[in-house]
């Protein structure tokens, strides 16, 4: 099956919001699948939940704060904070729903190859050879 992208609803659910800013989460989602599609295309069925992942962590937390203090105010901000993106673990996930990423082998031999020797054996050519117990071939 084809990939089909969340919707704003699915992503109101994902996050347990009772209200969700439809616009704002469709183009979230719009970026998300952008983003996804720079590691695997087409994305896979399965993608929907690396989507809505990288999609929920930018509408909860649009400016990636990591640290909040409430008192006197104190906030800290990662380096590059901001935006929308995929953490390891949904690049990975992305690739394994993909089939990527594991071990594989890969056969060079083509479908439409025969067993049978391709030079021509020719039972002339050679000294005639017998074999003599003690002797060997002579």
């Amino acid at each position: 099956m084809a990939f089909v992208p969340p919707t704003a609803e699915q992503l109101g659910l994902y996050l347990g919001l009772g209200e969700i800013d439809g616009d704002r989460a469709d183009l979230l989602i719009a970026q998300a699948i952008a983003l996804c599609e720079t590691v695997v295309r087409p994305l896979p069925e399965q993608a929907t939940a690396v989507v809505l992942s990288a999609a929920g962590r930018a509408y909860v937390n649009p400016q990636q704060v990591s640290y909040e203090t409430i008192g006197p105010m104190s906030v800290q901000r990662p380096s590059g904070s901001g935006g929308l993106y995929l953490t390891r673990a949904d690049k990975a996930a992305l690739k394994s729903a993909a089939g990527r990423g594991g071990a594989f082998t890969v056969d060079p031999t083509p479908a439409a190859a025969d067993p049978a020797p391709t030079y021509p054996v020719d039972d002339d050519y050679g000294p005639p050879l017998e074999y003599e117990p003690g002797w060997g071939w002579v």
